[in-house]
């Protein structure tokens, strides 16, 4: 049992409360997952620059070793490098040969993504999500009921640029899914089926499919139930596996769509007294694109 949030904003004027948003949906989510917590977060790009949200010990050395034309913000144990894009591999190569003790949790030109074992709230206030500004958002409270409870296993989970997934449920078939992607260059750090079924997305997008048809293609090649809510770098999508026994509700205004595994997640949000109110329907792609 886990909680699963999601916040997509259509109107501009409410994207410097998206931290604060989606930290209050999230923390209402303690109860379904009081082990560990994450979320990713869609801020400002900065032209032909990449952010590699990194985590690990001592990251303030990492800063003067990479030098000044990578631009560092520490959060906790976590980190954001601001990368020439020209230089990605480059710092890649580097933490891999000099760091390996520091893990790449999220990569992209919008996105940050941070977890940490713990309770919701302390999770959000060690990395200030209520003082992050964005465009969308997806966060989730895990309860490991099938591995242990480590940083490594707490979502959202990144294997592809500017992409991300929060699950709920269980795949059966994620060891055969893994065997296949991984020749085909999908990097796959951990033994969460959830960062498989990312690894499936990122495969399909990087072979031409779009975020939903990536989604509809999962329907066929993924055995088990789940619960998917998925963010990219200008969109958002939520899919239910056909028989969807994990709950789920979303709201939708004007103003935002949002997504939570229940109802209490959203009641905090502007206008939730005047939102459609519904139930994502099983074997259902939604999916929104910033104009």
């Amino acid at each position: 049992m886990c909680g699963i949030v999601g916040l997509f904003l259509k109107d501009s004027s409410l994207e410097p409360q998206l931290g604060s948003l989606l930290a209050g949906m999230l923390e209402v989510m303690t109860d379904r997952g009081p082990d560990s917590a994450g979320f990713a977060v869609y801020g400002a790009a900065e032209p032909g620059r990449v952010k590699l949200t990194v985590r690990g010990p001592d990251l303030d050395t990492i800063g003067d070793a990479l030098g000044h034309d990578v631009k560092v913000t520490w959060r906790d144990t976590h980190a954001v490098l601001s990368v020439p894009e020209a230089q990605e591999e480059t710092v890649r190569g580097w933490l891999a040969r000099e760091r390996p003790d520091v893990v790449v949790t999220g990569a992209g030109r919008r996105i940050e993504l941070y977890k940490e074992v713990g309770l919701p709230a302390q999770v959000t206030s060690r990395f200030g999500l209520r003082a992050m500004a964005g465009t969308h958002g997806v966060g989730h409270t895990r309860m490991a009921t099938e591995s242990a409870v480590t940083t490594d296993g707490a979502h959202p989970f990144s294997t592809g640029e500017d992409q991300c997934l929060v699950h709920n449920g269980s795949l059966s078939n994620h060891h055969s899914l893994r065997r296949m992607l991984e020749p085909q260059g999908i990097h796959i750090a951990t033994e969460n089926d959830s960062e498989v079924a990312a690894g499936y997305l990122t495969w399909k997008m990087k072979g031409g499919a779009t975020l939903a048809q990536a989604l509809e293609a999962g329907l066929d090649d993924l055995d088990g139930f789940f619960t998917f809510v998925v963010g990219t770098e200008d969109g958002f999508a939520v899919l239910r596996d056909p028989i969807s026994c994990k709950p789920a509700v979303m709201a939708e205004t004007d103003r935002y769509v949002a997504f939570g595994s229940e109802y209490r997640a959203l009641v905090g949000l502007p206008g939730i007294e005047a939102a459609k109110v519904f139930e994502p329907e099983p074997a259902v792609v939604y999916a929104w694109v910033r104009d």
